[in-house]
């Protein structure tokens, strides 16, 4: 189901497009940066393995799909943790998990220190938000692809290990994708790209002080966010965490390894106790 939801942010009016599958316990899914990217796109598969044990929220995050910019935003770690935390709230889910993909997995990390009573658990994939890590050259690329064919093709390259993933039709639909998308992603990510990855990133003491758990799972051969510059620099950051490492794939596990991604997800939020 995919409705838009009104939300009020510190007074500012927004409204959000969400996807939403399943029952149970809430878990909110937050897609990454890529031009063209949705909620729905980025995890229609993965909702589907979880869904017949979880309530899954899949909001296009603002600036992408169907979600707007609010008046006066360039979207920002600030914009999309504050507006996440909004959704659920007025979706009425007060406790749940946060699974987040590369610029998701920092929003889902600074919500779950913004939140520590709502936010019981954390799956950060792929993610940024590691102090230090630099603009990697493929994300810098990535940011940058022209909504073409062209760049499409070159941006999926970049995302995925298997270049036999890389095919026409994939090609065709994430061209239409960034298409429809270009306008309000011009305002998100342009040059110079350092200060969005700055943006992105949560200081150690903000990371220190989250309580939920927190699974980061990262491909051993991500170029866009390398594992030794995003993931392993949390590990001493974080209270209580863990690491799985996917080898042989790339920065995008939901479409690369979804079989093992959706196994090793499914078990960490099998442990939860929520009530949402």
């Amino acid at each position: 189901m995919s409705r838009i939801v009104d939300l009020d942010v510190g007074g500012v009016r927004s409204q959000v497009h969400v996807h939403e599958a399943g029952a149970g316990p809430a878990v909110l899914l937050l897609h990454g940066s890529g031009p063209g990217t949705t909620g729905a796109g980025a995890w229609s598969v993965t909702m589907e393995a979880l869904q017949d044990a979880h309530r899954c929220v899949a909001p296009d995050q603002a600036g992408f799909g169907r979600t707007p910019l609010p008046d006066g935003s360039r979207g920002g770690l600030a914009t999309w943790t504050a507006q996440a935390g909004a959704l659920m709230d007025a979706l009425g889910h007060t406790s749940y998990a946060v699974v987040g993909h590369s610029m998701g997995g920092a929003v889902a990390l600074a919500l779950a220190a913004a939140m520590p009573d709502r936010v019981t658990h954390v799956v950060a994939i792929g993610t940024m938000g590691a102090p230090g890590a630099p603009l990697s050259p493929d994300l810098d690329a990535l940011w940058a692809a022209p909504p073409t064919p062209a760049g499409a093709r070159d941006m999926l390259g970049r995302l995925f290990l298997d270049r036999a993933l890389v095919t026409d039709r994939a090609v065709a639909a994430r061209a239409e994708a960034m298409q429809q998308g270009a306008e309000a992603f011009a305002h998100l990510f342009p040059p110079p790209r350092e200060r969005w990855v700055e943006d992105l990133t949560l200081d150690p003491d903000r990371l220190a002080g989250i309580r939920a758990p927190v699974l980061l799972v990262h491909g051993a051969d991500d170029p866009v966010t390398p594992l030794a510059e995003s993931a392993l620099p949390l590990l001493p950051l974080l209270a209580d965490v863990r690491l799985h490492v996917l080898g042989r794939c790339g920065h995008a596990p939901a479409v690369e390894r979804p079989a093992e991604l959706q196994q090793v997800v499914g078990a960490f939020l099998a442990e939860l106790s929520l009530r949402g």
